[in-house]
């Protein structure tokens, strides 16, 4: 062991991933029972079907190979894959093959980032020492996998807060056709398409869930389904309002109308909020940035000054 280099460690460890890669790959890419392919089809079907058939069937692409690796790791029937299929939803990501995309990235992402990193590293003789490089690459491989739940995350908060924030202007346009006298499922479909290009999340979330009260034999689950897929306070109050409508008769215009009014009001506090925070906020910012240059403008010159009548 005292003649065994760092490095030698090190490529040791690169080869050992990649045969387990390669290992990887070549028992997912082998031979699959007909049988057991025509069950995925079928189940890629049924799920384009629950989800408004807005999919089609696909030629084979690259997500064939990623399906073969995930299946024949059994990674798509733990837990965690339907937590992330929801999470998925949330993010507006709702085709069957996005839970498959994830679960290889999360497999694949690590090691092809630790490999890469070594190699650019010995490329350009980056951090001389094998520690040292090992180090690297041991957190850009943790990165890595950690890297696709960071994207979800962000993309599902970006668009939370763009529905939060067309949610009362749809509402406006919901409250007007109940009240020209139009059903609900006619109302999602009018304010879906009306509000296509204006507000293109909600709006998809909107014909969704207007195709789900056509389609699923319980209208409350298509509401739920609604409230879970965005995850949103706002959203799950207008589900209460909807299912509190249709089980006491109430006029759902005006629950609608007041809804709307107060999500305005929410977004008319949070910015005055943010602007009573922003003198606090820029505190720093002066103290650091702004008080240095402009004590040396005013005080520079008289300390040049006297810096003269010294030297004389």
């Amino acid at each position: 062991m005292a003649g065994v280099k760092l490095d030698d460690f090190t490529l040791a460890a690169i080869a050992m991933a990649g045969f387990a890669l390669l290992l990887i790959l070549w028992l997912a890419t082998g031979s699959q029972e007909s049988a057991s392919r025509r069950i995925r089809e079928l189940s890629s079907q049924r799920e384009a079907l629950i989800a408004g058939g807005s999919e089609r069937p696909r030629r084979r692409s690259s997500g064939d190979v990623m399906r073969r690796v995930v299946t024949a790791l059994n990674l798509l029937r733990t837990e965690r894959a339907q937590e992330m299929a929801q999470r998925l939803a949330s993010a507006g990501w709702r085709r069957s093959d996005a839970v498959v995309r994830y679960m290889f990235a999360k497999l694949v992402l690590p090691a092809a980032v630790g490999l890469g990193s070594l190699f650019y590293m010995n490329l350009l003789h980056l951090l001389n020492g094998g520690f040292l490089r090992a180090a690297a690459a041991v957190g850009l491989t943790i990165l890595g996998f950690f890297l696709p739940d960071i994207w979800i995350k962000n993309a599902v908060t970006k668009r939370q807060t763009k529905i939060q924030r067309q949610l009362p202007d749809i509402l406006d346009m919901m409250v007007t056709c109940t009240e020209a006298g139009l059903s609900l499922d006619t109302t999602l479909k009018r304010a879906s398409v009306e509000f296509a290009r204006a507000a293109p999340e909600l709006a998809d979330e909107l014909a969704l869930t207007s195709v789900e009260l056509e389609f699923l034999p319980d209208r409350n689950q298509a509401l739920l389904n609604l409230a879970d897929r965005t995850g949103l306070p706002s959203i799950r109050a207008l589900v209460n309002t909807l299912q509190q409508s249709a089980k006491f008769g109430t006029p759902l215009s005006e629950a609608m109308r007041v809804l709307s009014q107060e999500f305005r009001d929410e977004r008319i506090l949070k910015a005055e909020e943010k602007a009573a925070r922003l003198p606090a906020m820029m505190t720093v910012p002066m103290v650091v940035f702004i008080l240095p240059p402009l004590f040396v403008v005013l005080l520079g010159p008289a300390i040049l000054r006297i810096f003269d009548q010294l030297v004389k």
